[in-house]
Order: structure tokens, then sequence, then C-alpha cells
């Protein structure tokens, strides 16, 4: 008797189970990241502050290189599909971190597992492309909560872990998380997932057509958000690196959890500026919410120069809020200025200048401290946020909404 073929699980069980896989990649990926300045000082002898930014740097160079060649792979064969092989690679590279007291080899080995972490950012674009256009705004929203604060969450993990285990062991966690994320994909392609590029057709065949389908899209346009990009990573993030060691010497509550916990309130605002979105009227990628995010950024991020443990806080609070309206609405401008079609290739993009950004912040603040102290990086990111609010209008001329985009 012949059984009836399992169909592909429906578009929404399809998205949950993609934001929930990339959520457990970011917050277990990012658990030691604020604390890599203590990890080498404890296993590597203490290195200067220009190495561990240089490390950091190197990652985002790592991704940046790679991730096109993933959004290529990933127009032949399917992301889950991918994933399962990326992540057990990942997670036994991960495990391996943990037994390893070299330093040449601890770089080789963590820029190898990189290469493979890295493929779970393919899940961002896939799961747009099973979005209708209207909904771009919401998913988005929902997506860099996950993407862009799920590491500020994981660090406040990373500050409760290390209150109980050692800073080594925190890699045993990570390759947990890889080895889960593979068995999320192997479950989803036992249910028959549908082919690259057949997501649409198959999971919600009944949706009306969508309008960015028929869209042409504009490549200057993309390249020159890709600099508004770069500007803004370099100038948001630049105060990153060493912010728990900064709370740790300014503040009266310095432990590793406090600390990360710090570290982490943006990403709580973020949850909160997410559930009140779906409230507002406000909506879309526009200019002026840009401009006055960048504007609230640049002043959250001057206060949190001072010794004062209450300014750092409101800062942190008025940060994530910011950080919050900016990182959505400039996504919500690539997929307004992309095609479904090219979501991947435009997204690989976006993400080269992103790490550029993020790699320049990550060695930048490793000098700036080095030379002139742990707050050099808040005055520098607070004059770039001006910088970038300058220059936005001048490179995003028109709105996308309101002009067509031309090839």
């Amino acid at each position: 008797m012949l059984r009836p073929a399992r169909q592909p699980p429906p578009a929404m069980n399809l998205r949950f189970y993609l934001i929930a896989m990339t959520a457990l990649a970011v917050v277990t990926d990012n658990l030691i990241i604020p604390f890599y300045p203590q990890y080498f000082a404890e296993r590597f002898d203490n290195p200067p502050p220009e190495h561990v930014g240089l490390y950091l740097a190197a990652i985002s160079l790592t991704v940046m290189a790679v991730f096109p060649l993933w959004a290529r792979l990933a127009k032949r064969v399917h992301p889950v599909r991918i994933l399962i092989g990326a992540q057990f690679m990942a997670g036994t590279l991960t495990a391996a971190l943990t037994f390893i007291d070299s330093l040449p080899l601890f770089w080789v080995v963590s820029l190898v597992m990189v290469v493979f972490k890295g493929s779970y950012l393919l899940m961002y674009p896939y799961v747009m492309s099973l979005q209708q256009h209207d909904n771009h705004t919401q998913t988005i929203g929902t997506l860099s909560v996950v993407v862009h604060f799920g590491a500020i969450l994981g660090a406040a993990a990373g500050g409760l872990v290390l209150q109980v285990m050692g800073i080594g062991d925190v890699f045993l966690i990570m390759a947990a998380g890889d080895f889960i994320q593979m068995a999320i994909c192997m479950h989803l392609v036992r249910g028959h997932l549908p082919r690259s590029g057949e997501a649409e057709t198959q999971t919600d065949q009944a949706a009306p057509a969508n309008p960015a389908a028929t869209r042409s899209r504009s490549l200057m346009a993309i390249y020159r958000l890709c600099v508004v990009m770069l500007l803004f990573y370099f100038v948001a993030y630049v105060t990153r690196p060493f912010f728990a060691v900064y709370w740790q010497q300014v503040a009266s509550w310095n432990s590793e959890l406090m600390a990360g916990f710090v570290y982490a309130l943006p990403g709580a605002v973020a949850v909160f500026a997410l559930w009140w979105s779906k409230r507002s009227a406000a909506k879309g990628a526009t200019r002026d919410g840009i401009l006055a995010g960048l504007l609230l950024g640049a002043a959250a991020t001057f206060i949190q120069g001072f010794d004062d443990q209450w300014l750092i806080l409101l800062g942190r609070v008025l940060f994530g809020w910011a950080l919050y309206q900016i990182t959505v609405r400039l996504d919500a401008l690539l997929f307004e200025l992309s095609t479904p079609d090219n979501y991947g290739v435009d997204f690989s993009k976006i993400n080269i200048f992103q790490c550029l950004g993020s790699m320049g912040a990550a060695y930048g603040a490793g000098l700036l401290v080095s030379h002139y102290g742990q707050h050099m990086p808040f005055w520098v990111g607070a004059a770039g946020l001006v910088l970038t609010a300058a220059v936005f209008p001048l490179l995003i001329r028109t709105s996308p909404q309101k002009s067509p985009v031309r090839e």
C-alpha cells in the first residue's frame, strides 16, 4: 500500500524553525565575545590589547570573505541542507578550542570554525524570501532582534556561565548549540523541505503575487547603501570589544554577571522596541527615522564615556532603542532595493560592508584603548554617528518607496 507523500512544512512553521535556529546560533556563538580580552589574558599570557582587536577583526574579515561563497552555493543547494554539514564541522572545531593552549593554533582552528559558522547567515535572506512584501518590515524587525541583538543577549548569558565555569569551557556550550542546529536542519530535511528557489510556490501557493518579484533592482543604490552600512557598523560597534572591561573598571557592581547584563541592555530594549513597533502606525524605512536614530545613538554613546555607572546605564538603554530603529530601517532599505531572486546575493554584498565596519571597529578599538584609554572609543563612536547622519542624506537621496528602481 502506497503512503501519501509528505508535504513540505507550512511557511509559518518553517519560518519559526529558521528564526529559532538563527537565535540559537547567534546567542551561543557570542557567549565569549565580550570576554575575549579576559580569555586571551588567562589562556595566552596576556597579549596586548591590539592583539584582541586584531583577532576580532580577523573574524569579521573571514565572514566577509566566505559568505558570498555560501550565498552562491545556496543557489544550487538548499540553505538548510548546507547547514547540516557546515554546523557539524563548526561544532567539532568549536569543541576542539577548549583544549588548545597554543595561540597560533587557536587562530588557525578558530578562523576555520568561523568559516563554517558563518553559513547560518544564509537563514536571513531565506526567511525573507518566504515572506510577502507587506510583511517585510515586521519580519526584518524580528530578525534584527535575533541577528543584531542576539549577540548582546548571548554576552549576558556568557557572564552568567563564566560565574560557574572556566572561561575555556564556554566553547563546549557553543559547540552544543551547533549540533542542536544541525539536528533541527536534519528534522526539516526529513519533512521534505522544498528545494532552493521553490519555497514561495510550494509553501504559499494561495498567496497573492509579491510586487517585489516584478521590480528591477538598482545596483548603484545598493552600493551606496553599502557605504552607509560600512560607516554605521564601524562607529556603532567601536565601543563593544572592551565594554565589559570598561564597566568593571568604572562601576561598583563589577562582576562578570553584571558586566554581561549591562552589555546586554540594548538587546532587552530591542525586544521592547519590537513589541512597540507592532502597536505603532509608523512603518517602513523612512529617512527621518534613520536620522533621528543616528543622532540619538550619538548622544547615548557620548554619555557612556563618562565615569558614572548611572550615565552608562542610561546610555545603554537609549543606545539600544536607537540601534534597533536604525538597523531595521537600513535592512528594510536593502529589501526595498533588491528583488526576491537576488536577496541572498545582495545581502552578501551588504554583509561584506557590515563586516568591514565591524572589523575596523574591532581593530580600531584595540588601538584606541591602547593609546588613549577606555574612554576614547565612546568619543569616536559618538562623533562617527554624527558624521554618518550628515552623510546619509547625500548617499540615500530618495526613498525607494517613492521612486522606481532601475537596473
